[in-house]
């Protein structure tokens, strides 16, 4: 075939290909969106057409999530409570829940499933501030036992942890670590969560910048190499603190945390009076302080029994602090 035959023969071909593109409105679209780059990487295969009953069950679903969103709450700083973490809103999962029904089409009801939202802001992202609580929404409480001396009633109080699965936040000091690392191993052992309380249990706003310093690294130091901790807390030994602790302890990557409400089982209180004081001021979020101590040895059963029928739930520290919900 001559040179001009071969040209004649290409304009022709592409003269048909762009009158085919201009005719044809899903491939024109389809040029268009290569053409300005709005094309994605995975091409979507378009959904077949729902159903009248399929549409409806939809309808349904989505005015129910409409009425049971639950929006997020922002951690703030408190006036009284300093830091206070936020929490997760709620809602439901439309399309989890859509194709969860339409593969159970015979349910008696509407199985929802559920996606929780965090805030924007976390309590991390609130810079160098002590906290107190939990957040006053979510029904949580948590133990914080602080262990400096004595191993007289910690075996006690880890078996009656143990009988109704609660998992507790042990602030360990760091001589005691030093001296017991086998009886922080067991209680590493039965899961529950170990954080810094000090090396020596000094009165730390009295102490200047180095040495408050050197208490918190050197029992975080030892929390790594003796248990393997990746440690987030730092619990200041009789609530003894300044802002140079709180700062010193955030650029060591730990929060500075205190109490809801303190057992002061150091007096020996007879356990009924702890267990009442528990339940009388116990509210959603509470840090609740005790040692191994005969008292909160004798008190913990009635304790772990008062706030579970109050319908909270018991975890660790990190736990209550956390954003996520518990409902």
């Amino acid at each position: 075939m001559k040179r001009w035959q071969k040209a004649s023969t290409a304009a022709a071909t592409l003269i048909v290909f762009f009158l085919f593109i201009k005719t044809t409105p899903e491939v024109y679209e389809y040029v268009q969106s290569v053409k300005y780059g709005a094309l994605t990487e995975a091409i979507t295969v378009q959904a077949p057409l729902l159903n009248e009953a399929e549409e409806r069950l939809l309808k349904q679903i989505e005015a129910t999530a409409e009425k049971q969103k639950i929006a997020p709450i922002d951690a703030k700083i408190d006036r009284v409570w300093r830091a206070i973490p936020g929490l997760n809103g709620r809602e439901i999962d439309i399309e989890k829940t859509f194709e969860y029904a339409r593969i159970n089409p015979d349910a008696a009801e509407i199985s929802y499933q559920y996606k929780e939202i965090e805030p924007e802001l976390q309590l991390e992202q609130l810079g160098a501030h002590p906290v107190y609580r939990g957040n006053p929404q979510k029904k949580m409480a948590a133990f914080m036992i602080n262990v400096a001396w004595g191993n007289e009633y910690l075996d006690g109080m880890l078996a009656t942890l143990k009988k109704h699965n609660v998992k507790a936040t042990f602030f360990l000091d760091g001589s005691w670590l030093k001296k017991y690392p086998d009886a922080a191993k067991k209680i590493q052992t039965e899961g529950h969560e170990l954080s810094n309380h000090a090396y020596s249990h000094p009165d730390m706003k009295h102490l200047s910048k180095a040495e408050q310093r050197k208490q918190i690294v050197k029992t975080e130091q030892l929390l790594k190499s003796t248990l393997q901790v990746e440690n987030k807390w730092f619990a200041p030994p009789s609530g003894s603190y300044n802002q140079t602790t709180v700062q010193i302890a955030r650029e060591e990557g730990l929060g500075t945390v205190l109490w809801t409400i303190d057992t002061i089982d150091w007096r020996n209180p007879p356990a009924e009076q702890i267990v009442a004081k528990i339940g009388n001021k116990l509210e959603p979020g509470s840090l609740i302080l005790m040692h191994p101590t005969k008292s909160s040895s004798q008190a913990l059963e009635g304790m772990i029994k008062t706030i579970q029928k109050q319908g909270y739930k018991l975890g660790t520290v990190s736990e209550t602090l956390s954003s996520e919900r518990v409902d």
